[in-house]
């Protein structure tokens, strides 16, 4: 674990289907992560059983879904996903751009 993050020196990691990720940092308790997306990009649908989940915009724009409710989200705003909540977005501007933070961090992303 590092004490900071250097954006320019972390490569994006290419996730296919127009989405690349650079995990921010994490503890034994938080994990973030900036999530870029290429216009009409979609992270699907789905649901964690062990993680709640906040994705803040920092860049473009977004269709949210939150447990069935559809909102557009812009820079600057968030959506809120506890666990066991479904939850997907559609990028509606290219390099829009999330920053998620994960309680507890996600593993699977680590391995």
């Amino acid at each position: 674990m590092t004490a900071f993050f250097d954006s320019a020196e972390t490569p994006w990691d290419d996730l296919g289907d127009g989405i690349t990720r650079k995990i921010v940092g994490h503890t034994d308790q938080l994990m973030v992560v900036h999530v870029r997306f290429e216009k009409g990009a979609i992270g699907a649908p789905h649901a964690h059983e062990f993680h709640d989940q906040i994705g803040y915009v920092a860049e473009g724009s977004f269709e949210a879904e939150i447990n069935g409710e559809k909102r557009i989200v812009k820079k600057g705003d968030a959506y809120i996903a506890p666990r066991t909540f479904m939850h997907g977005a559609v990028a509606l501007e290219e390099g829009s751009v999330l920053v998620d933070c994960f309680s507890p961090p996600r593993e699977d992303f680590l391995s």
